[in-house]
């Protein structure tokens, strides 16, 4: 399927890092300038629309569709969803659950390059992490991880899963507040070590929650997000953070990193109600994000989404 971008509102945004690494090409050859794609959000199940939330879950299968095509077409090196992958009927059922996880996945395996995927608390819903996991692949691992880090081309890239309570419980079958949010000890001791493995490599985070803890919006965020920040500042070579969960979107920069929210797919009916992304790094570190549909032009200097 050809997809020509004239019919899609498209935009691009720059974001400049103060992090540079010039001594990365020389060490390890040639510079490899990285450009991959984000969705997030889709909560796909086959069941009524939420009029209230503005949610239409059975129109999320179609709106990927369209992501992916595009993704193929313009050959991103590697396609990432940023978590809420699927939900549940409007009664729980764990059979008809992960009927809809299979579908989803399905639709995005059709990106023939690599994968990846971020949990999100709805994929909680009706089923525990560990069946969401075994339902889904992450390219070049033999099992799915809910945290596990990858290279590609000069880069580093860190998935981390905030879908536990504040006591360290992971979600399971829904059994969760969304407003309960926590990265247990034992992953931020694994994040620790993993940024100094690759202290000379710029890198990227992804999670499904927010780690920039804006007072208006704390709920959405990691409880220990502060925490996180601290790690990920100590380290010196993380140029942004992409998140989901908060549908709205949101921009901020907070010391050298940039923290990027990116609009979900759920909310809104039609194709120009989709959003989707595609990021874009050079060897200078310069980030340019070109977004779709809901995903508009941006200004840095304001923050508006």
């Amino acid at each position: 399927m050809k997809i020509d971008r004239r019919y899609f509102i498209t935009s691009t945004m720059t974001l400049v890092g103060a992090f540079s690494l010039p001594g990365f090409a020389s060490a390890h050859g040639i510079f490899k300038p990285i450009r991959f794609g984000i969705v997030t959000d889709p909560h796909y199940a086959e069941r009524p629309p939420n009029l209230s939330l503005n949610r239409y879950y059975n129109e999320s299968l179609g709106k990927l569709s369209e992501c992916v095509a595009l993704m193929q077409q313009e050959q991103v090196d590697f396609l990432i969803e940023l978590g809420d992958f699927k939900d549940q009927g409007s009664s729980p059922n764990e059979a008809e659950t992960l009927t809809f996880l299979k579908a989803i996945e399905q639709e995005f395996s059709r990106f023939t390059g690599p994968r990846y995927h971020v949990l999100g608390n709805h994929d909680h819903d009706s089923i525990s992490k560990q069946q969401f996991l075994d339902h889904i692949t992450n390219t070049g691992f033999r099992k799915a991880s809910n945290y596990y880090s990858f290279n590609k081309n000069s880069f580093h890239f860190i998935v981390l899963d905030a879908n536990y309570t504040s006591l360290g419980i992971a979600y399971d079958h829904g059994n969760f507040d969304w407003r309960d949010a926590h990265v247990p000890e034992e992953q931020l001791k694994w994040l620790k070590k993993d940024l100094r493995k690759h202290k000379k490599v710029p890198t990227i985070v992804f999670i499904h929650q927010r780690l920039d803890s804006p007072p208006a919006n704390k709920h959405l965020c990691a409880d220990n997000a502060a925490a996180i920040r601290q790690i990920l500042d100590d380290a010196g070579n993380v140029l942004i953070v992409f998140q989901g969960h908060d549908h709205k979107g949101d921009l901020n920069k907070l010391k050298d990193i940039h923290y990027y929210t990116l609009k979900a797919v759920i909310e809104g009916s039609g194709p120009e109600n989709n959003s989707y992304a595609i990021v874009e790094i050079d060897k200078n570190m310069v980030i340019q994000i070109t977004g779709y549909h809901k995903t508009k032009s941006q200004d840095l200097t304001t923050h508006h989404l």
